[in-house]
């Protein structure tokens, strides 16, 4: 399926996929640092800004409880509210952002993660939504996105195939601009973990939607490896600098987005454009042809040791030797010389 946002950007799995740059939490709470990061991704091959729509409360409860923290991983240690505070990204940024993306002839959009969020994003005119993996269980939040008649890309990391058929059920009851991410929900994740195959299964089991990937590794190797399994789209997290944030573990700087969109579209190219033709015709005159391997008399008889192919395509073409092997030279064909048809007695 086609999907248009803003009728101008479309999203096809016919298409080179498109790099979508997550700004999440490396602005590590600084406004300054977050719309820098998003002009960066503007002018580093990003085809669309990623931002997410929370504030603590959004989230979680806002104290710290036993059940409230986390026990392993990047961020152990820390309670939800305290990691949530530094990661969000403010109501009162997003404007200044979304004018940034303007400027640059962008699409920015986010992941809302509550009825309130959603509805901000509408007074911005947001031109579609994602649902984070983490809430792809949040039934009511998915309906009241999907209520909004607006393509919905999908994180699927952690979630068995009835939780995304669910999910999806729940959307279709609207619209049918679906895009469905395959993740793995490891910060970061290690290459030898990120279960490619996985996408050869969504699109086997969710026919007719586009399959992307969300790639939590911290390089370019695996967003490389999906583009012939046929993605369209790419999201990575974007971090300029080597300031330590909650994502910088698992994030792409300015030069590895430019080199991911170069690349993809080149993949892309090699696999989807048939350039054969043009290349086989510039390059049919280096084949072999057929030349006197030494001299012919006129009237002889041809044989097998009277010809040699040979590099250029002259003459007669190589894969027609047993055609003239018994022919009648009609006449003197020295030795070197390409061998015409209008040299033979046919």
């Amino acid at each position: 399926m086609k999907i248009k946002i803003h009728n101008k950007m479309i999203i096809d799995r016919d298409k080179p996929p498109l790099i979508i740059a997550e700004i999440s939490g490396n602005h590590n709470g600084s406004k300054s640092r977050f719309l820098k990061l998003v002009k960066n991704a503007c002018k580093n091959g990003a085809d669309l800004i990623k931002i997410q729509t929370y504030e603590p409360e959004d989230i979680t409860l806002l104290k710290r409880k036993k059940y409230l923290k986390i026990n392993h991983g990047i961020w152990k240690g820390k309670y939800l509210k305290d990691l949530y505070k530094k990661a969000c990204t403010p109501y009162s940024w997003h404007q200044e952002a979304f004018k940034i993306a303007k400027q640059n002839k962008k699409i920015i959009f986010s992941s809302p993660f509550s009825i309130k969020g959603v509805d901000f994003l509408e007074k911005l005119k947001v031109p579609l939504y994602k649902i984070a993996s983490f809430e792809i269980t949040d039934l009511r939040l998915i309906d009241y996105i999907a209520s909004k008649k607006k393509p919905i890309i999908i994180s699927t990391g952690m979630a068995e195939v009835e939780e995304i058929q669910r999910a999806i059920k729940i959307i279709k009851k609207y619209h049918k601009k679906i895009i469905i991410l395959h993740c793995v929900s490891n910060y970061p994740t290690e290459i030898k973990d990120t279960n490619l195959k996985r996408i050869s299964l969504l699109k086997k089991k969710f026919k007719g939607f586009s399959i992307g990937l969300s790639d939590h590794t911290n390089d370019i190797y695996t967003s490389i490896a999906a583009i012939p399994l046929g993605v369209s789209v790419i999201e990575k997290h974007f971090n300029i600098g080597s300031l330590k944030t909650p994502d910088s573990l698992f994030s792409i700087n300015p030069r590895m987005l430019k080199n991911l969109k170069k690349i993809s579209l080149e993949i892309h190219d090699s696999l989807y454009k048939d350039k054969k033709n043009k290349i086989s015709k510039e390059n049919i005159k280096f084949r072999r042809s057929l030349f006197a391997n030494r001299n012919i008399k006129k009237n002889q008889k041809i044989l097998s040791e009277d010809v040699i192919s040979l590099r250029p395509l002259v003459g007669i073409k190589s894969e027609n030797i047993f055609k003239i092997i018994g022919k009648n030279a009609k006449k003197k064909i020295n030795k070197d010389q390409p061998i015409f048809y209008r040299d033979l007695i046919l």
